[in-house]
Parts: C-alpha cells; structure tokens; sequence
C-alpha cells in the first residue's frame, strides 16, 4: 500500500508541477506560440510526454498486481526512467525545483522500500 501511495504522490506533483508552470508569468503566451522556454511543442512531443507521465500512474496498479520479483524490477526500472523525466523535462523555476525535489526524494524512497523487501 505504501508504494501505491507513493507513485500517487509522485504523479499528483508531476500534474501541479506542470499545471503551475502555466499560471508564471509569460508562460501562457509561449504555449499558444507552441514554444516554451525554447522548446517548440508538438504532437510527439505531447506524445512522448503522455508516454513519461503515464509511467507513475501504471505503477499505482502495477504495485498490487505484479508478483514481488516482477515488482523490484519495474519498479527500479520505472523509478529510475520518472526521476530522468523529472530532472531532464523540468525547469529551474523555483516551484519546479520545490516540485523535482519533493518527486525525487519519493523516488528514492520507493526504491529504498522496494529493495528492502523480501522478494
């Protein structure tokens, strides 16, 4: 129960994180332009982005269903891949970094417990 509700909490930041970074100031121009900070939005882009933010929300499923040896593996793999999405897709805007930091340290923690377990 506890690594289900850890990946909530991870998924719940990634969701403020980023409904956050439309309300600073400037922001919201560059996405109706379709480039933010730089980087120019596209479907794929969209696309891929789907791809990294459903990872955490399978993983609130996947911690009840997947027997415990098949969990120490996806859940490493799936901790390791949202922390890179997290620090890679992020910003240094202050709420970010709050944001990455709260994530990250729960990434941590579920695979401290993951890998305290018996399995």
């Amino acid at each position: 129960m506890l690594l289900s509700l850890l990946w909530v909490f991870v998924s719940l930041n990634i969701v403020f994180a980023d409904v956050l970074s439309i309300y600073t100031p400037g922001v919201l121009p560059q996405v109706m332009e379709g480039v933010v900070e730089g980087v120019a939005l596209s479907e794929t882009l969209m696309l891929i982005a789907a791809v990294f933010i459903q990872i955490p929300l399978a993983m609130i499923v996947l911690t009840h269903l997947l027997p415990p040896r098949g969990l120490k593996l996806v859940t490493t793999v799936a901790a390791l891949v949202t922390a890179a999405f997290v620090i890679g897709g992020g910003s240094l805007k202050p709420h970010y970094i709050f944001f990455a930091s709260c994530e990250v340290l729960a990434l941590l923690t579920i695979l401290r417990q993951t890998w305290r377990r018996d399995a």
